[in-house]
């Protein structure tokens, strides 16, 4: 994907409608065009729209690197460094392009219907649960998150957790550790354990799940996993038939699934029972995923040799001084509020992507990374104009716009659909654009019509 060059200002203008169009980065002849716009009062109101309208809201204290980035695009920025209730949301989006938020703030139907401007939103975090995504897709608002590449330090940061915890818990350095600022001195072995040989299970072999069996047999343990989608083993991890016999041979168990109807109380009281009574559980996934008052009566009445915690089924949206929990006070557990992927490292590296994804999207109309919405990405050319439709996805409907099109000169033209929406890109002629723009917009099917030039 040709991605947005952040130094150098971008062209906005506005189509025939008066919505807010873009392209790519301008070359110099669009930067000398546009200097001689800006010097002349009465061409600059016809020829630039100001980026500054384009609004981008990012919420929970989003790295400064992707405030930057948009703010480099000359875009309207506000950051807050909290979580919004829905009803905040609700008052605060109703003028907002771009909308940032990481996993607290839920975005939910009701929010979306009062965005009428919205043009995309940016999940920066790996997760997307946090948004109605069907009703996104919809509306035609892609999601972004950061996928494959520069997510993998976040992976590989929750990964490194992991280990950190697993460590922590055998040598029950959790407990010397709080007895000590009591003034107490214990100093035993009983019940302390070497990681090297042990069988580490891993529930969802994904990325995370993936990247931790790689680091946990670098440690010298032995690795088994489950899930419900045949994956590919690394190094020597071995594939469980099923989630019984894992929990049966573990000597740790860690969860890496996503917040599913399928996946809540995955782990209760049953499954809890199954384990060794010298195992340790550890989630950093999602907090409905394990019952927590079983978890809690496992770990106190010895069930249980240990747990590691990092999400919980209510989280506060900031921090505070007042939060209570059934696994505070548990033997030999180890409760980390949600920082699983709270490393500069790993903000820096999201804030970066996801605010380059988005912006591509805006500039391009370039929609790769998105997880709602179809993927497309093609270059864009200086010689035309760029119509971007989205629609639903209705039979007939390719049908109609090519229709519209084949009256005029087309360089070049792809559509990607998924089960609610298709995204057509066409390049045409710049003397048609507003036309065809007029004519797609007026599809019955159709949700969305853009030009970008």
């Amino acid at each position: 994907m040709s991605k947005p060059i952040f130094t150098s200002p971008t062209i906005i203008r506005r189509d025939i409608n008066n919505d807010i169009v873009s392209p790519s980065s301008p070359t110099n002849k669009q930067m000398s065009l546009l200097t001689s716009a800006m010097n002349s009062p009465d061409n600059a109101a016809t020829l630039s729209f100001p980026k500054e309208k384009i609004k981008v809201l990012l919420l929970e204290n989003i790295h400064s690197v992707a405030i930057q980035n948009f703010k480099d695009q000359g875009f309207n920025v506000e950051s807050l460094s909290s979580a919004l209730s829905e009803d905040q949301l609700i008052e605060k989006i109703k003028d907002v392009h771009v909308l940032g938020l990481r996993s607290k703030t839920k975005v939910t139907a009701k929010v979306l219907a009062e965005a009428k401007r919205l043009m995309a939103i940016g999940c920066f975090c790996i997760g997307t649960d946090q948004v109605d995504l069907p009703f996104a897709e919809s509306r035609g608002v892609p999601v972004f998150n950061s996928p494959f590449c520069n997510s993998r330090s976040v992976e590989k940061k929750s990964a490194e957790l992991m280990i950190a915890e697993i460590i922590v818990l055998s040598r029950k350095i959790g407990d010397r550790s709080r007895e000590m600022h009591n003034k107490v001195w214990r100093k035993e072995s009983k019940n302390c354990h070497e990681i090297r040989g042990k069988v580490l299970g891993i529930i969802g072999y994904g990325h995370i799940g993936s990247q931790l069996s790689v680091l946990a047999e670098a440690m010298g343990m032995n690795v088994v996993y489950y899930d419900t989608a045949r994956k590919l083993p690394l190094g020597n991890s071995k594939a469980c038939p099923d989630m019984k016999s894992l929990l049966e041979m573990s000597n740790y168990v860690t969860l890496h699934v996503p917040d599913t109807e399928q996946t809540r109380n995955m782990i209760g009281k049953d499954e809890l029972a199954m384990m060794r009574s010298d195992a340790y559980l550890l989630n950093a996934s999602r907090g409905k995923v394990v019952d927590i008052a079983a978890l809690a009566d496992a770990l106190k009445g010895g069930r249980l040799a240990g747990a590691a915690v990092d999400v919980y089924p209510s989280e506060p949206e900031a921090n505070c001084n007042d939060w209570e929990n059934v696994l505070q006070g548990c033997p030999n557990t180890i409760l980390t509020p949600h920082i699983g992927g709270s490393t500069e490292e790993a903000q820096e590296a999201i804030g970066s992507e996801v605010s380059e994804l988005i912006t591509c999207f805006i500039n391009t109309g370039g929609s790769e990374g998105s997880v709602n919405f179809p993927e497309i990405s093609i270059p864009v050319s200086e010689e035309t104009h760029r119509i971007l439709n989205i629609h639903h996805n209705k039979p007939g409907v390719l049908r109609d716009i090519n229709l519209i099109l084949s009256e005029f000169n087309v360089s070049s033209q792809i559509l990607s659909t998924r089960k609610q929406i298709g995204y057509i890109i066409a390049d045409v002629d710049k003397e048609a654009s507003k036309e065809i723009k007029r004519k797609i917009s007026a599809l019955p099917h159709s949700i969305k019509t853009r030009v970008l030039y």
